[in-house]
């Protein structure tokens, strides 16, 4: 029977356990000069502790494959040899301590263009504002009221992002990660895509289920192509836009039906997992929270297309995440805030349940 602690094998590699960490902002490159989008000694610290701690796959947050990509002149990116360069020094880190390091690439699309949550409550830069830019999106839609309107993506657009995503995963590959997640869920540019609410199009990527899952498909087949064939592609998406789930909410938007459609695709695309969330495309959807509230969908993707999935969603305790494995609802646990909370998890959780995590040797012949 799998556990937390069973290795699962993706292609060529073995991660060590099925607790994996999320990806998560981190707001903490410089916004600007030589070294905008490149890993700081914070990121380093803050990826290492995890592994230090026994978590089997670490995803990096949101890395944008382009400078008008971020969603916050803070975040990562790499779209050049110097953040490829700074990046290894972590990923080395990470393979040291038997930890799978992983990438998620992303594109925020619409969503871009905002300070740090903790300045003035993560607001939207003003067009002309140091550091800003004008975002871009499926359709001149804004995310919310504060938004920037952002330019329609032209079809030569749409083909140059495609090609950035591709060349985004070469770097990656260079810089020694292993697993390449792509950023499809939590209103991020192929979110809006893939949702009507989002996505207003009336060519060939927009209007039916076909055209707006066109670019999701494009930018998969990009990576995949330069992705080696023996290393692993993920594809995290939200199940839902929480707009059909809700009887008071008549607005039209993506579904847990139309999740489950898309994942039974993928595969043929040459994706091994899909990352299953929800939500974050409408700034107003009635979101249902509560312990493993996202687990359901993750369920779902699994049992009605057969896909691998990893399911994430307020997954804080112990036997809760075991039950997730142990019944089959997920083949990973994919943890977020309790890993900001507690960087050895993994290594507390092997101690409650009787499982095995790696321990650092230096922890191990450590004496008073």
């Amino acid at each position: 029977m799998n556990t937390l602690f069973t290795p699962y094998p993706l292609r060529s590699l073995t991660i060590p356990n099925r607790i994996w960490m999320s990806a998560m902002c981190q707001y903490s490159a410089a916004p600007d000069g030589e070294q905008v989008g490149v890993p700081t000694d914070w990121h380093f610290a803050h990826l290492a502790a995890r592994a230090a701690g026994g978590t089997g796959l670490i995803l990096t947050e949101g890395t944008a494959v382009s400078l008008e990509g971020r969603i916050s002149p803070y975040d990562l990116g790499i779209w050049n040899r110097t953040q490829v360069d700074a990046f290894r020094r972590i990923t080395a880190f990470l393979k040291s301590q038997s930890t799978v390091a992983g990438i998620q690439l992303a594109h925020a699309g619409r969503k871009a263009c905002v300070e740090r949550p903790w300045v003035d409550g993560g607001r939207r830069l003003a067009p002309g504002e140091p550091h800003s830019w004008t975002p871009v999106g499926p359709s001149a839609i804004p995310f919310s009221d504060s938004s920037t309107v952002p330019e329609a993506l032209t079809r030569a657009r749409i083909g140059e992002i495609v090609q950035e995503f591709a060349a985004a995963a070469e770097r990656a590959l260079e810089a020694g990660f292993e697993v390449v997640e792509i950023q499809g869920a939590h209103g991020y540019l192929i979110h809006q895509f893939l949702s009507p609410f989002s996505n207003h199009r009336t060519d060939e990527y927009g209007g039916s289920f076909e055209g707006r899952t066109r670019f999701a498909r494009e930018v998969v087949d990009a990576v995949r192509r330069v992705w080696p064939e023996d290393l692993p592609v993920f594809f995290r998406i939200s199940a839902t836009d929480w707009l059909t789930e809700n009887p008071d909410d008549d607005r039209e938007g993506w579904t847990a039906d139309d999740t489950v459609r898309f994942a039974k695709e993928l595969p043929a695309h040459g994706v091994d997992l899909m990352d299953v969330s929800t939500g974050a495309n409408v700034p107003d959807a009635k979101i249902v929270r509560g312990p493993g509230y996202q687990v359901p969908f993750a369920k779902r993707v699994r049992t009605e297309a057969g896909m691998p999935v990893a399911a994430v969603g307020l997954i804080t305790q112990a036997g809760q995440a075991q039950e997730i494995i142990t019944s089959g609802k997920a083949d990973a646990v994919l943890l977020a805030r309790e890993l900001l909370r507690d960087p050895y998890w993994a290594r507390r959780a092997a101690t409650e349940l009787g499982g095995e995590v790696r321990t650092p040797v230096q922890y191990n012949r450590a004496r008073p």
